[in-house]
């Protein structure tokens, strides 16, 4: 079996090495040496001042809304996982849907300002698949109708912005947070695992307090919190991981560059940030309709080789959380939800299994071709 996504395995007596150490100093949890080893490790990798490890990616989202006291309707992507949606609503919030652009598969600014109203508290823009949103187009608006930004980053880890007046720098510095998804599946993992990043030091000694329930000292609690902390044994992943973290990037990047050539003219891709390269975090290919994505998955599935259709349905077609009318049946989100599917990519991914998919791709792409192909 050929699954779409697989968990990234480190040097295992490397690994056993953490276990071994935790386990003999009695030390499994609660802010532990590995922890906070992880998280100076990642601010330092990915270029952030405050990295804030967490128990999963939908509960750094709720932790940073609590931070930030959000209230009322928040404006977001409905091309996205569905948990950019059920943590707003766990929270009490109500997800408002601008639309996306068609060809970044982002939040498109263009459609925000029509959906702000004085109960509006925040924007929570999706870097789909690791392409960095127009931040500076987010950061305007949010600045001029005094909005709180969080960024679901779940799938930037280690995405950089270029810009010809400053060196190189993260797109995870934007907003006044990004939450990021350190799932098994994820890029970089640590198993189940998320976290917060803020270049914020109040905040983000704010969300630290709030991850332990409030707890300040032995003998103080300074308001209301959650147990949203990470473990000693998810940490040890994540720092197994990380030694690896350039070899795990240069074998998706090769991965997808054969998708790219093999596919170029047949398939639409995702046109990725000017400013930013391909973080590799998935495969993406956009197809002519969703007739054709069943028929190209069920090829797929007949050899046993398994892709997901992230991320089908949009999430301004759910049923919860929504009060105001729904978006029009024809906008870009549904139709790219409709056309999307995501292809294996991962370092164990072997040349022949990649053979063997692009191979069933091409012949089955070359009896389902329909005309007017292409985006719209």
């Amino acid at each position: 079996m050929i699954p779409v996504t697989k968990a990234y395995i480190p040097d295992r007596k490397r690994y056993q090495q953490y276990v071994e150490q935790i386990l003999d100093s009695g030390w499994l949890t609660n802010g532990g040496s590995l922890l906070r080893t992880l998280e100076t490790r990642l601010a330092k990798h990915l270029g952030v001042a405050h990295v804030i490890c967490v128990a999963n990616g939908s509960i750094a989202m709720q932790v940073a809304y609590k931070a930030l006291g959000l209230t009322g309707e928040v404006i977001t992507s409905p091309f996205s996982f569905v948990a950019t949606s059920s943590t707003l609503v766990w929270e009490g919030l109500e997800p408002v849907y601008g639309d996306i652009c068609p060809q970044s598969l982002n939040l498109d600014p263009n459609t925000i300002a029509a959906k702000i109203t004085p109960r509006t508290s925040a924007l929570v823009p999706v870097h789909v698949y690791g392409n960095p949103c127009d931040v500076e187009a987010i950061d305007t608006i949010a600045k001029r109708h005094n909005l709180r930004v969080v960024y679901d980053a779940a799938h930037a880890f280690g995405t950089m912005l270029h810009s010809a007046s400053q060196s190189p720098f993260s797109v995870l510095q934007a907003g006044d947070m990004s939450t990021v998804s350190f799932h098994a599946t994820k890029l970089f993992h640590t198993i189940e695992g998320g976290a917060i990043i803020t270049q914020d030091a109040e905040l983000a000694k704010r969300v630290r307090n709030m991850i332990n329930f409030g707890i300040t000292s032995p003998t103080s609690i300074e308001g209301l919190g959650t147990n949203a902390k990470m473990n000693e044994m998810e940490a040890a992943m994540g720092l197994c991981v990380l030694d690896d973290i350039e070899h795990i990037s240069v074998q998706r990047r090769n991965i997808w560059l054969r998708y790219q050539e093999a596919l170029a003219g047949r398939v639409d891709f995702q046109t990725w940030h000017p400013d930013s390269e391909n973080n590799y975090a998935y495969a993406p290919i956009l197809l002519q309709s969703e007739e054709q994505v069943l028929k190209v998955q069920a090829a797929l599935e007949s050899h046993n080789i398994f892709t997901r259709r992230y991320f089908y349905p949009s999430l301004d077609t759910l049923d919860f959380g929504q009060k105001r009318p729904r978006l029009p049946i024809d906008n870009h989100a549904n139709d790219i939800a409709l056309r999307v599917l995501c292809l294996p990519i991962y370092p164990s991914l072997s040349e022949v299994e990649q053979t063997l998919i692009i191979k069933i791709l091409q012949n089955t792409l070359a009896t389902s071709s329909l005309d007017g192909f292409g985006a719209k």
